[in-house]
């Protein structure tokens, strides 16, 4: 699931480099799923 959105949102930021639309908002969100990404990796290290 968590994939499943990064994916998504990694599309969107690079639809906004080509069509400018929503740009600040679709930076906002790349920042927040590798924030999210980086914070599931960490947990996961840690629980093993």
């Amino acid at each position: 699931m968590l994939w499943t959105v990064i994916v998504i949102l990694v599309v969107l930021w690079l639809l906004g480099f080509i069509g400018h639309f929503g740009r600040a908002l679709i930076h906002l969100l790349l920042v927040i799923a590798v924030v999210v990404l980086i914070i599931n990796l960490i947990q996961g290290r840690r629980g093993l």
